[in-house]
């Protein structure tokens, strides 16, 4: 046992750099592990200001000087988030509570429904199998607006540090789009000067990533809008919410667009039951997600991921586990960056090769 673990060692951490790698991976996920919620403000900045690069970048190469592109780029994010907080955030919170005021009506109309299958079904449904369900049902929903309850009572003070953040994170955003260049030429500093493995990794990640990054905050906004635009001339209720939960669905892929599906059918089901309407709310929400797929990401993700549609599900479940909202958002690019590191890698046989191909 002895010998096979020293030969895996020898194998894959034969060069110094492999060593020195795997210290930065263990301990940057250690850090965020251990102190993610400390350090959530500042990896949300990094994130922002790493969305917000692409637009200063242009903006210098339209011979706009840094700072002024910077200042720029930062009153759009303000702008936005201002504007999003005084419109959108109060339309979002008054359909949030609509739908939590008719809850108990769709309720007492589902349990109608589920009254009626004995009737029509009563080979495959007795009345006391529906009557137990329902009963689970009522239990379920009781337990959740308890917990709605206990969670908006409680959970005062974390609503003051949500607005400690909105100060905070813009300033921040301000600070990494600025000095950008001076953070990266310190960081380069401190690490050893011969690391072709680690050059090689970023520069494999770095156009992924960005790529990725913009593209699917693009597709989430636009995806949004155009849903809460469709279901609102459709006359759908709450078309705000399910619009933002159609934009969000395409984070997960595969599985993201079919769960959504759900709460779309079930309100326009009991709004309008199985009319036309019904019909036309499903064909469009149909249309968007055809169109998302075929025309929306082939434009904005200009390299494809090739991954297997395993790995992806298991890198969501994986990191959406690990780090929730973000470990979805960024499941992906993270198993990307795992495989460009894995192929990267330096072993004994590859430092073998090289040294082959150098003589």
């Amino acid at each position: 046992m002895i010998k096979i673990f020293q030969g895996w060692l020898e194998r894959y951490f034969a060069d110094e750099e492999a060593v020195l790698l795997a210290v930065i991976l263990v301990a940057s996920l250690l850090i965020v592990a251990s102190m993610g919620v400390v350090l959530a403000p500042m990896i949300a900045a990094i994130i922002i200001a790493f969305l917000m690069q692409g637009l200063v970048t242009k903006l210098k190469l339209w011979g706009i000087p840094h700072n002024v592109a910077v200042s720029i780029t930062f009153l759009l994010l303000t702008s936005v988030i201002t504007l999003g907080m005084l419109f959108l955030l109060p339309a979002f919170w008054r359909q949030l509570i609509n739908l939590f005021n008719e809850t108990p009506k769709m309720l007492v109309q589902g349990q109608e429904l589920l009254l009626l299958l004995p009737k029509e079904y009563p080979a495959l449904v007795t009345e006391q199998q529906v009557t137990e369900l329902i009963g689970a049902l009522g239990i379920e929903v009781t337990q959740w607006g308890q917990s709605i309850l206990s969670f908006s009572l409680g959970q005062l003070p974390v609503l003051l540090g949500v607005l400690i953040y909105v100060v905070l994170v813009p300033i921040l955003v301000f600070f990494f789009l600025k000095d950008s260049a001076q953070m990266l030429a310190w960081l380069s500093s401190v690490l050893p000067q011969r690391r072709p493995i680690m050059k090689k990794i970023w520069q494999e990640m770095n156009l992924q990533i960005a790529n990725y990054v913009r593209g699917k905050a693009i597709e989430i906004v636009i995806v949004a809008g155009v849903s809460s635009v469709t279901f609102s001339l459709l006359g759908l209720n709450y078309a705000l919410l399910l619009g933002v939960a159609v934009g969000f669905s395409v984070l997960v892929p595969y599985i993201g667009a079919a769960v959504v599906t759900l709460p779309v059918a079930i309100v326009a089901f009991f709004q309008w039951g199985w009319g036309n309407e019904f019909i036309y709310v499903m064909v469009a929400y149909g249309i968007i997600q055809m169109l998302d797929g075929n025309v929306l990401v082939p434009l904005l993700f200009s390299e494809a991921v090739k991954m297997h549609p395993v790995v992806i599900v298991l890198a969501v479940l994986v990191f959406g586990g690990l780090w929730g909202f973000w470990g979805v958002f960024f499941a992906i690019p993270l198993a990307t960056l795992c495989k460009a590191i894995m192929n990267a890698w330096p072993t004994a046989k590859k430092l073998n090769e090289g040294e082959e191909i150098t003589e």
